[in-house]
């Protein structure tokens, strides 16, 4: 073999040495550039979900803050009312358009929050958890998961005056019927 052969040869395997070492540092640096890339969005990401969690927990925070200002019913709903509801739309089969009901309702509040007791014949068979603001009451009302029948019952009074009080409330029973009825509370006449 002749010296220009085995330099030629030489040079080749030099050359291709070289390049296969260049383009072996130039895959790893391109895989620490994406495994960076990758952090980097990982860490945007996760910044972005905190900030948006931090958003909403101040949102809550400033509906809590407003809702739960009222720790006592105000003075002038502290009195016992007497309600009569109306049915004005029902699918469920134990409710019918234009049954009536009667019950005394009744705005307390304890150290847990404020609640409307509601009685029949002076028997207390609903306590509703309540909100308060100045223009709007909500009542909530479900039973347990252990009861048999899953009933939730939710008022919205929101015409309140000094002497009488309105709104709706909405029953929904088993496999989602739902009746609507009207609700108009007064106070009890003192005796």
């Amino acid at each position: 073999m002749s010296l220009e052969k085995i330099l030629f040869i030489l040079f080749a395997f030099l050359l291709f040495s070289c390049s296969d070492k260049k383009e072996k540092e130039l895959t790893e640096r391109e895989n620490a550039l994406l495994k960076r890339e990758q952090q980097f969005a990982d860490k945007e990401t996760e910044y972005e979900s905190l900030v948006k969690m931090r958003d909403s927990l101040t949102e809550v925070k400033e509906v809590k803050d407003t809702i739960s200002e009222i720790k006592n019913w105000p003075d002038n709903l502290t009195t016992d009312w007497n309600s009569k509801m109306v049915c004005k739309e029902s699918n469920c089969s134990n409710y019918v358009i234009g049954d009536q009901r009667s019950e005394t309702w009744k705005f307390i509040s304890d150290s847990t929050g404020i609640y409307t007791n509601v009685l029949n014949n002076n028997k207390l068979i609903r306590v509703f958890k309540a909100q308060y603001s100045p223009e709007k009451i909500m009542l909530d009302f479900a039973k347990d998961s252990t009861a048999k029948s899953k009933t939730k019952i939710n008022v919205v009074l929101n015409d309140i005056k000094q002497n009488v009080i309105k709104g709706t409330q909405t029953i929904t029973g088993q496999d989602n019927c739902r009746a609507v009825f009207s609700v108009e509370l007064t106070p009890v006449p003192k005796k």
